[in-house]
């Protein structure tokens, strides 16, 4: 069992059960996935660039990653129905576990004038939303193999039921949330 699970289990489960006053152990919220998306429209053009993101996502999470392709064309963005627009990860389990202490502790701290990340990027259901400007915070990450910079959208998906009590879950198990 992975550093994080395990205190999930004897730390943060009973302080979240006391702070919210459960009538069940069922009711305590949990980390259900962890979503990583790149998006890169610029790959449409070049399949070279998709190879690069995949390779990079992979040894950021060291999990394989999924294509993402358009559902439907917009002329507007030069945009036909199948293209790949995108690629992501998604993580359970112990991957989850450690893709977040390794995110929380690792990887935002060489944040350049990091000062925490927004506490109000929840979506109303008890989800968060982080975006990261470049792939370079991660470690695993050599700067001489980066064709270019890209950002990458990191969602953690729980069960809680409010925002208050997601952030809650999420400031106990380390979120460095801005004050």
């Amino acid at each position: 069992m992975s550093r994080m699970k395990t205190y999930y289990k004897e730390t943060v489960a009973p302080a979240l059960y006391k702070k919210f006053e459960y009538k069940s152990v069922m009711q305590i919220p949990k980390l259900d996935k962890i979503v990583v998306n790149v998006a890169c429209g610029e790959a449409k053009d070049d399949h070279k660039k998709v190879d690069a993101i995949m390779a990079d996502l992979s040894a950021i999470t060291g999990q394989k990653p999924v294509i993402c392709k358009a559902k439907k064309a917009i002329a507007n963005f030069k945009l036909r129905e199948g293209n790949i627009i995108g690629v992501k990860v998604t993580l359970r389990g112990e991957s989850m576990y450690e893709f977040l202490d390794r995110f929380f502790n690792v990887a935002l701290p060489r944040v350049r004038d990091f000062r925490g990340i927004n506490p109000n990027s929840f979506d109303g259901r008890g989800n968060y939303s982080v975006g990261v400007k470049e792939q370079l915070i991660f470690p695993e990450i050599d700067y001489e193999k980066i064709d270019k910079i890209r950002g990458m959208d990191i969602n953690f998906v729980t069960t809680a039921k409010t925002d208050e009590e997601a952030r809650e879950l999420l400031a106990l198990m380390g979120a460095p949330f801005s004050k």
